[in-house]
């Protein structure tokens, strides 16, 4: 029983070939694209003002140079709401549960805002691992403190998103299998749990949402202190 609950964390295969690549490409084909119309549909236009709400937040603490980024964080947040969101119906896979798709994100971007602040500001950026007026038989250890707060970065940004989701998805199945083997025995109990069932799944839609929202935010406010 144990094992089967961690099945769902384990990428689809067909014919001995991992599929996680099509279930990463597939949310991108549900959206809808804009066309040459004046007057698009109710769709585009809600998915435009989403699209640009959501940009005009991510870039409020950036300045002009940090814009140039918002195609890239704009994308980054559209394609991880729709894998979170789209991973919570029944029978599909959700692509960051796996720590390695949520480092192979993390790293890249976090080593990216390191490289620009390195070849923009050197002096400011490395400014950051050690604070002004830092008494100096605390300089060693502060250095030591401050860098390895800076290379946890990346790490700290796969582990949360993915240890977030995937305890949402194991207390979604427990319960779920908690109410179905209930139902022959105790109905009424059987009805608690279903009912508890459905606000964790209120609750695990807000979880997808703000855990998307969180990781590229965290990767804006790193770009800030370097840019």
């Amino acid at each position: 029983m144990n094992l089967t609950f961690f099945d769902q964390f384990s990428s689809p295969q067909l014919m001995g070939i991992p599929l996680i690549l099509l279930s990463m490409l597939f949310p991108a084909i549900l959206l809808p694209s804009p066309n040459n119309r004046w007057i698009s549909n109710r769709l585009t236009t809600l998915q435009l003002w989403f699209i640009q709400l959501l940009t005009k937040q991510l870039m409020t603490p950036l300045n002009k140079a940090g814009h140039k980024w918002a195609l890239i964080l704009t994308s980054l947040m559209m394609f991880l709401l729709s894998i979170n969101l789209l991973g919570l119906l029944p029978y599909t896979f959700t692509p960051t549960t796996q720590l390695s798709m949520n480092m192979a994100l993390a790293f890249p971007l976090w080593l990216a805002t390191i490289l620009i602040g390195l070849r923009n500001q050197p002096s400011i950026s490395l400014g950051h691992i050690l604070p002004e007026g830092t008494p100096t038989p605390l300089i060693p250890a502060l250095i030591l403190i401050e860098t390895i707060s800076l290379l946890i970065r990346p790490l700290a940004l796969g582990v949360r998103l993915t240890a977030n989701l995937t305890a949402g998805h194991l207390l979604i199945q427990l319960i779920s299998t908690a109410t179905l083997a209930l139902l022959h025995i105790i109905p009424s109990i059987s009805i608690l749990t279903s009912s508890i069932l459905m606000l964790l799944t209120m609750l695990e839609l807000a979880v997808a949402m703000i855990q998307a929202y969180v990781f590229v935010l965290l990767i804006s406010l790193y770009l800030q202190e370097n840019i």
